[in-house]
């Protein structure tokens, strides 16, 4: 996998297309929501010369970039202008062993559920709780995806990314990509500047089982010594009873991030809604936030009453409201319509307003508004 961050780019003619460019794409393949949009240019980009050269070829036409891993983390609201670009780099290799600890590359084209199986296959320990999250590799830091009580920034050791606007090839540590809750620096200051090549993960021989997921505790509560591989079963059986295929109903996973709040905001809510579910929230430096705290969204999106409601051909997962689906022939405006009411209804009844996790192309101001300072009062 080490060519792939390797190479030199040769210059393009005004007017030139490379072979691997593609003009007027359908994009309903390329997003697991299954939305129709056609991309202006699209193309696979499986090197780093590829890369490179849809880089150039962008900047000559002077169009807009867009980088698309899986594809399961967007809403397409529009065609898109410019070009769509899906990574494509394929790899997996371990960098370096040191007794229990290990770091493991792989490129960011690689399917995360798969890389996770591969880990598990090798004796490669920790992401086992991660398993099942749809998507690409390179999609993960971005994210900072986390689920049953692992956050993949404390697995992270190094993410090696292209700076698109001097072309080289950089490496940053998990520091560097200051990680929140769903957040990170890619997503920030350095969103559009920097692409994800590659992620190095920190990883371990002995097992080192993580069930403080109290739903995963209990799932594997009749086996005495449970091991990676029955967390990796369990987490499967788990999100698969729960969440719905998007090979079979197009969805974007979690629509909605779980709120953060104040404690004393909580405290407030609890005095009406008892029953309300509030968790620690981590800080930046992996501690814990003594005044803020956790609800889930989804307990919010049900006790407000839209659980399995139905717009057109967009609707609110019966088995888990946090996620939205396309019945069929949804369009990305009875998706937008349908987020939108449950937003409204949701901040009117506990006074919280929801923050879309799914990312909308192009990105729409109402929502996209710092909602998450809304909830900080």
């Amino acid at each position: 996998m080490s060519g792939f961050i390797s190479g030199s780019t040769p210059g393009l003619a005004t007017g030139f297309v490379p072979s691997f460019m593609r003009e007027n794409v359908d994009l309903r393949t390329s997003n697991t929501f299954g939305i129709r949009a056609t991309a202006r240019y699209f193309c696979a980009v499986h090197s780093l010369q590829e890369l490179r050269i849809a880089l150039q070829f962008r900047r000559i036409r002077k169009l807009p970039l867009l980088v698309l891993g899986g594809g399961s983390n967007v809403l397409f609201c529009a065609d898109y202008p410019g070009v769509v670009v899906r990574m494509a780099m394929t790899g997996i290799e371990l960098l370096a062993e040191q007794g229990d600890e290990m770091i493991v590359r792989a490129a960011g084209g690689e399917n995360w559920h798969a890389f996770v199986e591969y880990c598990l296959q090798h004796g490669y320990y920790g992401l086992e709780n991660l398993a099942l999250i749809p998507g690409s590799v390179g999609a993960v830091p971005i994210q900072n995806i986390g689920a049953y009580g692992v956050e993949v920034r404390d697995l992270v050791s190094a993410v090696t990314v292209l700076d698109t606007g001097t072309g080289e090839v950089e490496t940053l540590n998990a520091e560097q990509c200051e990680f929140g809750y769903r957040d990170s620096v890619f997503k920030g200051r350095l969103q559009g500047k920097k692409i994800v090549l590659a992620v190095s993960f920190r990883l371990h021989r002995q097992p080192r089982v993580n069930l403080s997921y109290a739903a995963l505790a209990q799932a594997l509560a009749c086996i005495s010594d449970p091991q990676p591989q029955d967390v990796f079963a369990a987490v499967c059986a788990i999100r698969t009873s729960k969440l719905p295929n998007p090979a079979v109903l197009g969805n974007a996973g979690s629509f909605f991030k779980n709120p953060v709040l104040t404690r004393a905001h909580c405290d407030t809510l609890l005095q009406s809604f008892a029953g309300l579910p509030c968790y620690p929230v981590s800080g930046k430096d992996g501690g814990l936030c003594a005044d803020l705290v956790k609800v889930p969204a989804a307990w919010l999106i049900d006790k407000a009453g839209w659980k399995g409601v139905v717009l057109g051909q967009a609707a609110v997962y019966e088995q888990q409201p946090l996620v939205l689906v396309n019945l069929g022939n949804a369009t990305a405006a009875e998706i937008v319509a349908l987020a939108r009411q449950i937003m409204a209804e949701v901040e009117r009844k506990f006074e919280i307003r929801l923050e879309p996790e799914v990312q909308w192309i192009p990105a729409d101001g109402a929502i996209e508004d710092n909602v998450a300072s809304l909830n900080k009062r």
